[in-house]
């Protein structure tokens, strides 16, 4: 799978050639969204195929939950919402292209999607060139911001750093970091060995394996002779099936050596297996087994769509909690224009299944509440330890004397 440097240039120069635009060639206007008759167009932008299929489908599917319900109380503005969905097949240029498709031939009033950071920074040069608005639902390295992107999954001060303290506090001192080969897992390990050098832990070993990769056994021996106390794990997509039967083929128990993984919700669960993985940890701000009214709303709605056996996670739910944060902004603003629905998106709340979360409008980023919990044997997960109220977006680390210079 192509993440570097080339593949981005690829992207930046697809974004500003001109493909699919109107016979006037490029253009910094604003892109109009068709907002003329009775329904408003938004797009739907996840990997339906491909490497990260695993996860970003069900994704796609939470969105359109969120969609049905919103059409079925009236719409947004007196008109229902009309998907159009596409393809990203786990390829950035890919991405890039869908993305200038929706907001120059759908005429899109808003999209939604993408999980990867390679792929959210492949598409960013594109809604920012034609001011249009991306809402990214899915946990990220942080130390970025967009006037055209709003992101509803954590950022590093929400997910990565309350997992650090809570290994910090359960006595795990030396840790190895494993992770896919792009943007996010290298970002995060950066922050997560700032973290530790300023936090009296230890990186034992720093290992990458290509997205889309399963061959774990080298690592995973790598792992075990390391003698970790625990292991960081940002692997991303159907990776993390290979490495966790590698993980348990080398002999490594959640007992012996924990994991937490940042990237691991139900969804991946159900597809690697609980009996690779019961007893290890993740790092969201959401779960299935969440308590709540709104959770227990969301649950029952998303299973009667798609199934019984269909679990939720947090990607799904900061999805989902995503259309409905835009409607509350479109209807604050009285437009679909997307300079007026930034300006009214501060302090923008809504009663998630996640629990109560606002939108800080100066970073465009939401108050969440921090969660660790650990996989059970049923395949779902239960939280064991919470921030206890939504923690502020901080993307860049401002109010961490460590994280200074990393970005």
């Amino acid at each position: 799978m192509v993440a570097g440097a080339a593949a981005l240039a690829a992207v930046v120069a697809l974004s500003a050639c001109g493909a699919k635009t109107n016979a006037g060639g490029t253009s910094d206007k604003a892109a109009q969204a068709d907002v003329s008759g009775d329904t408003v167009k938004v797009g739907l932008l996840n990997s339906l195929s491909g490497t990260m299929a695993i996860s970003e489908v069900t994704v796609r599917d939470s969105l359109k939950l969120a969609i049905d319900e919103i059409n079925a109380s009236g719409g947004v503005l007196g008109k229902k919402i009309k998907p159009i969905s596409e393809d990203g097949a786990s390829d950035w240029p890919t991405f890039a292209e869908k993305a200038q498709k929706l907001i120059k031939e759908d005429r899109v009033a808003a999209t939604f999607g993408c999980w990867t950071s390679a792929s959210r920074k492949a598409v960013k040069p594109v809604f920012e060139k034609n001011k249009s608005l991306l809402f990214y639902p899915v946990q990220y390295e942080g130390l970025e911001e967009s006037p055209y992107i709003f992101y509803t999954g954590a950022t590093t001060n929400q997910q990565i750093i309350p997992a650090l303290d809570y290994l910090k506090s359960q006595g795990k001192k030396k840790i190895y970091l494993v992770g896919s080969d792009y943007v996010f897992p290298r970002t995060a390990n950066k922050e997560i060995k700032a973290y530790a050098k300023a936090n009296g832990m230890t990186v034992l070993g720093e290992d990458y394996a290509p997205l889309g990769s399963t061959e774990f056994s080298t690592i995973a021996n790598k792992v075990k002779a390391s003698k970790a106390d625990a292991v960081f794990n940002t692997l991303n997509g159907d990776s993390n099936v290979a490495f966790f039967k590698e993980y348990k083929s080398a002999g490594l128990t959640a007992k012996s050596m924990p994991v937490v993984s940042v990237s691991i919700a139900e969804e991946e669960v159900k597809s690697i297996g609980s009996q690779y993985l019961a007893g290890q940890l993740t790092a969201w701000n959401y779960y299935q087994t969440t308590a709540g009214a709104a959770n227990t709303k969301f649950v029952k709605a998303y299973k009667a769509k798609y199934g019984q056996d269909k679990p939720t996670s947090d990607p799904m739910e900061a999805a989902y909690t995503s259309v409905y944060l835009w409607k509350a902004m479109v209807e604050k603003a009285k437009s679909f224009d997307p300079e007026k629905v930034k300006a009214a998106s501060d302090g923008i709340t809504f009663d998630a299944p996640e629990g109560k979360v606002t939108v800080d409008g100066a970073s465009q980023h939401i108050y969440k509440t921090a969660r660790i919990g650990k996989i059970g044997s049923d395949g779902l997960i239960k939280q064991v330890w919470d921030s206890g109220k939504p923690i502020k977006p901080d993307p860049f680390l401002k109010g961490y004397s460590w994280a200074s210079g990393l970005s």
